[in-house]
């Protein structure tokens, strides 16, 4: 992204040795040869004005200029009259190999990952609108670090909108803003580790990065998986598993889309109770569902109980970097603590403008915007199969923008993801989501979130014969 200097110079270290033999142009001129040849100064980076650089060195102005004039004629430097010195677009190397050219990175025409929002539906007016906002009334004291556990004004907007839209037991007080999923399981993990908590469940299949495991590994816990099925996780397998935390998508399974039965909810809550347990929530696609009634967290079922994660990666966008945890109040301290320790709070800007995307219904506006969206694309791909792979199963459609195709027995799920790919298409197969890595049966993971209709459709009729095979 290229942004022009309004009214200003870059800064540019250079030392001049008034003691050496040389003049202080030629050390000059081989400062900045030296500085564009190692790479320091890259093609196309702006240089200070010859006023301004002979100020910083305490130079003439015209010795400046002699140098810039010399190395110019190098090809070393570009500048036009009117507009600033610049780096010259071919890098000079000296002893240097030329690096060896890198592999161009194959390109997929239409790419069903899952996990991913729709990007360019991103609100940027709405956010931008909010961070002119937040710009303009920020008070002074609002700029230092704060509170760890986030803005208060964030925190008590998100604790009504979990009221209200999640049926949860929320206090402005419990709430944790923290830096997405990913930093608030770091963070909980942690927590539960200095609190005896060896061993802690996964849903299997379940997080297929390996990100998930690692964070526990990293906390110091053993990661265990418990199956999950038509109902959602197996109570009675956690139950003897031997665990103390589990980790579980009750809403919208990922990635089966299975939603976690009104009886298991109930068992779930009540092995928590029963076992001094820890249920860690991760409430990640919530806001989109189609086709049924909605289903409020199970932090609402057992709140001193359940710790409540929550994100706008999928509502947003993943660049946002926000998220939050709603803890049991027995908890709040050590989780806002640890994430002091991790980075002394999430930026304080971002967070008051989300704050303002929500309190001034913006944020809402846009998920009932996003919601035909995803439904129009789902209609799609659920014509799409059909039509060229009609003996190919759906399941988990109820929310979300991903679905499971379920292939005909027999099928070879890896080799349908590898022929895909060599025809541009990306599919992404169960097996990676399995504990065991086991690929039968054969299901792919279906992401429709970054897709329009068309490409939904085109990708699935070019691959619809393998989906058959």
């Amino acid at each position: 992204m290229a942004i022009e200097w309004a009214g200003s110079t870059p800064e540019l270290l250079l030392a001049l040795d008034r003691a050496a033999t040389g003049t202080l142009r030629a050390q000059l001129e081989d400062a900045l040869r030296d500085a564009i040849c190692t790479g320091r100064l890259k093609a196309g980076e702006r240089l200070p004005s010859s006023r301004e650089l002979a100020r910083q060195l305490g130079v003439s102005r015209g010795l400046v200029q002699e140098c810039y004039g010399r190395l110019n004629a190098e090809g070393f430097l570009c500048a036009r009259t009117g507009s600033a010195t610049r780096v010259a677009p071919v890098r000079v190397a000296r002893d240097e190999p030329a690096p060896a050219p890198r592999p161009a990175a194959s390109r997929l025409r239409v790419d069903f990952a899952a996990g991913v929002p729709d990007l360019a539906s991103f609100p940027r007016g709405d956010w931008s609108w909010a961070q002119r906002e937040v710009a303009r009334t920020v008070p002074n004291e609002a700029l230092g670090y704060g509170d760890p556990r986030g803005c208060e004004d964030l925190r008590d907007v998100l604790a009504g909108h979990l009221r209200r839209v999640r049926a949860a037991l929320a206090e402005p007080e419990d709430v944790v803003v923290c830096g997405g999923f990913a930093q608030g399981l770091a963070i909980v993990l942690h927590v539960l580790a200095r609190r005896g908590v060896r061993r802690v469940a996964f849903e299997d299949p379940g997080y297929g990065d390996g990100a998930t495991m690692a964070a526990a590994a990293r906390a110091g816990i053993e990661a265990v998986p418990v199956p999950v099925d038509g109902l959602g996780l197996d109570v009675d397998a956690l139950d003897a598993s031997g665990a103390r935390a589990v980790v579980v998508t009750p809403a919208h399974q990922w990635p089966t889309g299975v939603v976690l039965a009104p009886e298991r909810r109930r068992a779930l809550a009540d092995w928590a109770c029963e076992r001094d347990g820890v249920v860690v929530e991760d409430d990640y696609d919530a806001e989109f569902r189609y086709d049924r009634e909605p289903v409020g967290s199970v932090q609402g079922l057992a709140p001193g109980r359940v710790i409540a994660l929550g994100t706008v990666s999928k509502s947003l966008a993943p660049a946002v970097r926000l998220g939050w945890i709603l803890c049991p109040p027995a908890l709040t301290r050590a989780v806002a603590e640890e994430k002091r320790l991790a980075d002394r709070g999430s930026p304080v800007l971002d967070q008051l403008a989300l704050a303002a995307l929500i309190e001034s219904g913006r944020y809402g506006r846009h998920l009932r915007r996003m919601r035909p969206v995803y439904a129009a694309r789902r209609a799609a791909l659920v014509a799409a199969l059909a039509e060229h792979a009609p003996s190919v199963r759906l399941t988990g459609l109820a929310a979300g923008f991903h679905a499971v195709a379920h292939l005909p027995a027999g099928t070879a799920e890896r080799r349908v993801v590898a022929g895909a790919r060599r025809r541009s298409v990306g599919l992404y197969g169960m097996s990676t989501y399995r504990a065991s890595g086991a690929a039968e049966p054969p299901c792919l993971v279906l992401g429709f979130g970054d897709l329009t209709e068309t490409a939904v459709r085109d990708g699935i009729r070019d691959v619809g014969d393998l989906l058959e095979s």
